[in-house]
C-alpha cells in the first residue's frame, strides 16, 4: 500500500513537472513568436537615429508616439540584443511588418535605405546651397558652408572656393542619411564625371570653352532668363560676344557683386572693380556666379544659330525676350520697350 502511495506520488510529481515544463516552453514559444516573428508595429515610417540617440530615448518615443504595438516585446528585443550602445546612427525606413528582433538587428547593423538628396530650384549662394543640403541629411549647414570655402578640401576633387557651384549639379542623388561631408561631395563629384562624358566634352570643345567655362557661361544664362526654350537663344548671345572679344555686358555678373540684394543694375553698380564685373572686364568670370541648371549647360553646349548680340524684354510684358544683330536693331527693340512702360505707368495713374 506504501510503495502504491510512492509511486502515485512520483507520477503526479512527474506529471507535474512536464505541466510546468510545458508551460514554460509555451510562454517560451509564445515570447519567442511575439518577439521574432510577429509585426509590431502600426505602419510604415521613416526612423532618424543621430549620434545623440540613445536606447532608452529610443523606447520613449516608441512608448510616446505608440509606434509599435507593444513596447514590452520591443523592450525584450532590446535587452537580448544587448542595444544600450550597439545602436548605429543612419535613416531606417521600418515596415509594419517587422517583428521587434527584426526592427532591432536592423539598427543594431546599420542596415540603411539610401536617401534622395535633391538640389533644384534657384541656388545662386552658398548659403543656400549648405541649406538645402542641410535640410535632407545628418550634417550641419554650417559644416556644407565651411567645406564650399575651403580651397584645400575642395582641391581633392581639382576645384576650389570660385568654381566649385561647377561640381554641383541640380539632380536627386541617393546616398546614406549620415554621409560625411567628404562623402556628400564625393558623390557630387563622381556625378560631374559621369555628366561630363566625351560627347559633352567634345561640345564643349566644339565652342572653344573648357567644361569649367561652360558652367560660368551656362551660370549666366541662367540669370539672364528664367525660360528654359530661350537658354540657347542668350547663350548665342554671349558666345557671339566671346568670340567677337567683346565685353559680356551681363548683368547678372553685377547681381552677384551685390549678393542679389540689387533689383535693377544702375550705372552707379558698375563701378565696383571686380573680375566678376563683366561690364569692366572682358571674358568670363573666374567661376559661376550661381549653381547652373543642367538645360543652361546643355544650351552653351547646343546654343541657338544666329548673329545674335544683344536681346531686349519684350514689350509685351510676356517674361521673353527679343533677339538682335545689330545695336541699332537692339536700340529700336530697347526704345519700343521703355514706351510700353511708360504706357503702362500712365495708365496705372
Amino acid at each position: 500500500m506504501a510503495k502504491k502511495k510512492e509511486y502515485s506520488l512520483k507520477v503526479r510529481v512527474l506529471i507535474g513537472a512536464a505541466l510546468l515544463l510545458l508551460a514554460v516552453l509555451s510562454v517560451w514559444a509564445g515570447i519567442y513568436i511575439r518577439d521574432g516573428k510577429m509585426s509590431n508595429f502600426r505602419g510604415d515610417f521613416i526612423l532618424f537615429i543621430s549620434d545623440t540617440t540613445t536606447a532608452d530615448g529610443l523606447m520613449a518615443r516608441f512608448r510616446r508616439d505608440t509606434l509599435c504595438k507593444s513596447a514590452g516585446s520591443l523592450e525584450r528585443a532590446f535587452k537580448r540584443e544587448d542595444m544600450e550602445h550597439q545602436i548605429r546612427v543612419g535613416r531606417y525606413e521600418i515596415k509594419k511588418e517587422f517583428s521587434s528582433i527584426e526592427f532591432v538587428r536592423i539598427i543594431k547593423r546599420g542596415w540603411q535605405k539610401p536617401c534622395r538628396l535633391t538640389l533644384s530650384g534657384t541656388l545662386r549662394s552658398k548659403g543656400a546651397v549648405a541649406a538645402k543640403i542641410a535640410s535632407q541629411m545628418m550634417v550641419d549647414s554650417a559644416q556644407i558652408a565651411v567645406a564650399l570655402n575651403d580651397d584645400a578640401f575642395l582641391a581633392q576633387f581639382g576645384f576650389d572656393s570660385r568654381n566649385v557651384y561647377s561640381m554641383i549639379l541640380p539632380d536627386t542623388y541617393e546616398m546614406y542619411w549620415n554621409a560625411s561631408v567628404y562623402e556628400i561631395f564625393k558623390r557630387f563629384y563622381e556625378e560631374y564625371e559621369r555628366f561630363w562624358n566625351e560627347n559633352r566634352r567634345a561640345a564643349a570643345e566644339a565652342q572653344r570653352l573648357t567644361p569649367l567655362e561652360v558652367s560660368i557661361l551656362a551660370s549666366i544664362v541662367a540669370g539672364e532668363t528664367n525660360r528654359n526654350d530661350e537658354y540657347p537663344y542668350v547663350a548665342r548671345v554671349y558666345l557671339n560676344r566671346l568670340n567677337r572679344n567683346m565685353k559680356l555686358q551681363a548683368c547678372p555678373t553685377i547681381c552677384f557683386l551685390y549678393d542679389y540684394k540689387i533689383r535693377r543694375v544702375l550705372k552707379s553698380h558698375l563701378k565696383v572693380d571686380s573680375p566678376y564685373n563683366t561690364y569692366m572686364y572682358a571674358g568670363l568670370p573666374p567661376g559661376p556666379i550661381c549653381v547652373p541648371p543642367k538645360a543652361s549647360i546643355e544650351a552653351v553646349l547646343h546654343p541657338a544659330s544666329g548673329n545674335y548680340l544683344y536681346f531686349s524684354a519684350n514689350p509685351a510684358f510676356d517674361g521673353t525676350n527679343r533677339f538682335a544683330s545689330s545695336y541699332a536693331e537692339h536700340q529700336q527693340m530697347a526704345k519700343e520697350y521703355h514706351k510700353a512702360i511708360s504706357e503702362r505707368q500712365k495708365a496705372e495713374l
